[in-house]
């Protein structure tokens, strides 16, 4: 059985749409992001069965997200007034919608963290907000649900140290940045070095790759970076950002994964953590184009790999 949290605010209509309820009128948000995905991941899970257990989290406590987030921040993002210049940096407008979804994801990606330790492997069906920063998104980021849950877990004693596991094709600045120097909690992060953002941040470990690089090269390079990395940082949970736009044909992708070889990432990174006893949450992360259910199908292809390879057997 595979535990996995949604929560029905992950499904929020974008904004501008006749579904949203903004005040402003404004029309329908133009970006590549796609807001009808998180809800297809749900249904293609639930289509499982008995297969998946599902949980459903409380909205993030507000101290957890000021531990990470400027306050003033956190309650532009809760009140839906964010300043039009963060608005652009985030690429669509936070209506009272989009808030609440904000405001729940990071306690999804904690619920998740708190069922793998329990029974080695739990997903949520959104988050992996790599890109948002202490006082503003970014990226279509809005809250760093991975930095607010490794704080979180931190600070409530649930753990001692924290692995935030990057493989999404984009660097994770955001999460870089606000876990730098933070006792107990180490980043890592393998992406294209010349995608966004084009400023990057300083992870604990970061793996640039060419544009282009295919099937083997990424395998290898992840198996003979990310394992001495585990080895090295001794963690005693994996927060791991499956962004699935490592995909030769994900829009905004420069790299050449296959279906395959994403599939063969999710049982590697399984193989490495589960050999060291460690539990492992996931998160969304990134995958773009035109196609939402084959966007979707991505996704859920990473929770169902992720949750074949650890199987039954709890992890330590």
């Amino acid at each position: 059985m595979i535990h996995v949290v949604h929560h029905p605010a992950y499904v929020a209509p974008a904004p501008g749409s006749p579904q949203s309820n903004t005040s402003r009128g404004s029309p329908p948000a133009r970006s590549t992001y796609r807001w009808n995905k998180n809800g297809l991941i749900r249904d293609l899970l639930m289509a499982e069965g008995d297969r998946i257990a599902w949980h459903r989290p409380d909205p993030t406590p507000l101290a957890a997200l000021e531990a990470v987030h400027d306050p003033d921040y956190v309650a532009e993002v809760l009140e839906a007034r964010v300043p039009a210049a963060k608005t652009r940096r985030i690429g669509f407008p936070v209506t009272p919608e989009v808030a609440a979804r904000a405001a729940v994801v990071p306690g999804g990606t904690w619920l998740a963290a708190r069922l793998a330790l329990e029974h080695g492997y739990g997903a949520n069906t959104a988050g992996g907000s790599h890109h948002a920063l202490h006082d503003t998104g970014a990226g279509f980021c809005i809250f760093n649900d991975l930095a607010v849950a490794a704080v979180r877990l931190i600070q409530d004693g649930t753990v001692r140290r924290v692995a935030v596991v990057d493989v999404d094709v984009h660097q994770g600045d955001g999460t870089a940045a606000l876990l730098a120097g933070r006792p107990g909690i180490a980043t890592y992060s393998v992406h294209a070095e010349k995608n966004f953002p084009v400023r990057k941040a300083r992870s604990t470990l970061d793996v640039p790759l060419a544009d282009g690089v295919g099937d083997d090269e990424y395998l290898t390079t992840l198996e003979v970076t990310l394992a001495p990395f585990l080895d090295a940082r001794a963690p005693d949970l994996i927060l791991y950002q499956a962004g699935v736009d490592p995909y030769a044909g994900d829009r905004l992708g420069r790299l050449s994964l296959t279906r395959e070889g994403l599939r063969a990432r999710e049982r590697l990174v399984a193989g490495l953590t589960r050999a060291r006893g460690l539990p492992l949450a996931s998160t969304v992360g990134g995958g773009y184009g035109d196609d939402a259910a084959e966007i979707a199908e991505r996704h859920v292809d990473a929770i169902l790999t992720l949750g074949d390879a650890f199987g039954p057997i709890r992890a330590g």
